[in-house]
C-alpha cells in the first residue's frame, strides 16, 4: 500500500531543522525501497490558492487557510500497513518540531477498487 506522509510545522521551526539530516533519513528510505517520491515546498509566502467560482478561475495569494503550521512537504511511502508507515513516519526528522500526517492512498485509478467503490454507491 502507498501512504502519503505530511509534513507540516511552523515554518520557523522548520527552518531551524539541519538539512544533512533531512537527507540522510531521505536516503536511507530511499534505499529501503520504501520512498516513492520525496520533496521539500518553498514557504507558504510563495503559494498560490486557485479556486474556480462560477466556472471563473479566482487566484489568491498564499496557501488555502491561515494557520500556524503550515504544509511543508511530503513523502510518498509503500508500506505493508498503516502501522509501518507510521513508524517510518516517526522518523521523519521535521515530526521533531512539527508533525506529520499519515493518510493512506486512494487507488482511484485501481478497476477493483473502482467496482468496489461504485457497488457500495449504489448499496
Amino acid at each position: 500500500m502507498r501512504f502519503l506522509c505530511l509534513v507540516y510545522g511552523d515554518e520557523n521551526a522548520l527552518q531551524t531543522m539541519k538539512v544533512d539530516e533531512c537527507i540522510a533519513y531521505d536516503n536511507e528510505l530511499r534505499a529501503s525501497g520504501k520512498c516513492v517520491a520525496s520533496e521539500s515546498l518553498e514557504p507558504t509566502s510563495t503559494a498560490a490558492t486557485v479556486r474556480v467560482r462560477n466556472g471563473r478561475p479566482v487566484v489568491t495569494d498564499g496557501p488555502f487557510v491561515e494557520a500556524k503550521e503550515a504544509l511543508a512537504g511530503f513523502y510518498l511511502l509503500e508500506a505493508a500497513s498503516l502501522e509501518e508507515a507510521v513508524r517510518l513516519a516517526a522518523k521523519i526528522p521535521p515530526a521533531q518540531v512539527g508533525g506529520i500526517e499519515v493518510r493512506p492512498i486512494r487507488p482511484i485509478r485501481d478497476a477493483e477498487w473502482q467496482r468496489a467503490h461504485e457497488e457500495k454507491i449504489q448499496s
